[in-house]
């Protein structure tokens, strides 16, 4: 394995971190458990959830993936172990059920923390990311910034007064933002700065070879205020696998069994994939190896969040770890890119 720093901080993560997601729906408590066991065993240190997990999140679900952390960590003993990352659902979550409302106020950031650490049997998180903005921006399948009137205004500032006051209790240990775009992380950055505040370490945003979107200026952020990337999606919801491409059905799939989660689906992205997987193959390289090794190698990425229903995808998934691409397969990436720019924004 390899590993980096929390930006600003001495906590040694993994280059790979492992998605939860699936546990609790497309993953029962022991194969979540088999999971996590075997990722431990193979370096990496850093998981990640959120309150809103399993996804789809529903009502019967919510809260499970957490869960079967807790008991795992309840299991093994392996806390410290383990560098452990949860989010708060924002309001552009729309799922009332996980509490009377979904925003940052001091009483919603308490309730879903000391939920979360409740579910996940431990007194602290190592990173609490805020898992949507409050205000309408940054929307799946949108590209760039829509006007768009709404009710929220400027919190910056108490929110991150309330987040302070659960590091400061040792709930927290440090925070992050995601799904966010760059003023946002600015106007967190600028609050911090003046204020005395805590700083985002982390912003956990889409980026893989199929959205590229986080290069615009979101990059240029987290390179000069040093922000580390946590990258999700790494594989496109499976789409950068390659096992869509032969056309036969795949029945267990993320894709099949939730149709709504299209976003990697379309025409363009499949000629693209199609694109990407000649290149791979060009160079004795599986399209999984290639697209997880160029997430990897970005200078602004801290980790990559790998996701996996199978422990063959998830041995598959953290020996990508070793791959390395040249200067050629790059400028054949990008030359891609440069024809079919982001098709799944």
């Amino acid at each position: 394995m390899k590993y980096t720093t929390l930006p600003n901080t001495d906590i040694k993560v993994s280059k790979i971190c492992l998605g939860t997601m699936t546990f609790g729906q497309q993953n029962t408590e022991s194969e979540g458990h088999a999971q996590m066991d075997y990722a431990l065993e193979r370096g990496v240190n850093f998981f990640d959830t959120a309150e809103m997990y399993s996804i789809p999140s529903k009502k019967e679900t919510y809260g499970s993936t957490e869960r079967i952390i807790g008991t795992w960590f309840k299991k093994t003993g392996k806390r410290e172990e383990v560098v452990l990352a949860s989010k708060i659902a924002g309001p552009n979550a729309n799922f009332g059920y996980m509490r009377d409302k979904l925003d940052f106020s001091p009483a919603s950031i308490e309730y879903a923390l000391d939920k979360s650490l409740q579910r996940l049997q431990t007194d602290y998180l190592d990173l609490y990311q805020l898992h949507w903005p409050e205000r309408k921006t940054n929307c799946f399948g949108q590209r760039g910034y829509k006007f768009q009137e709404d009710a929220w205004e400027d919190n910056f500032h108490e929110v991150l007064e309330v987040l302070d006051g659960f590091v400061k209790a040792g709930k927290i240990k440090h925070i992050g933002v995601s799904n966010e775009n760059p003023w946002g992380m600015m106007r967190f950055l600028e609050e911090s700065k003046y204020h005395n505040l805590p700083r985002i370490k982390t912003i956990q945003n889409p980026y893989s070879l199929l959205n590229r979107l986080f290069e615009n200026a979101s990059a240029e952020v987290c390179f000069r205020e040093n922000v580390g990337l946590l990258a999700y999606s790494p594989l496109a919801f499976g789409v950068l696998s390659g096992k869509y491409l032969s056309g036969e059905k795949q029945p267990n799939t993320r894709l099949s069994l939730f149709p709504q989660y299209s976003r990697y689906s379309s025409a363009k992205s499949t000629e693209a994939t199609k694109l990407y997987q000649e290149v791979a193959h060009k160079h004795d390289l599986t399209l999984t190896q290639l697209a997880q090794a160029f997430v990897l190698q970005q200078p602004f990425v801290t980790s990559s969040i790998i996701g996996a229903t199978t422990m063959e995808q998830l041995k598959e998934n953290i020996d990508t770890i070793d791959v390395v691409l040249s200067d050629e397969i790059l400028k054949e990436i990008n030359a891609i890119q440069a024809i079919i720019p982001d098709p799944a924004p």
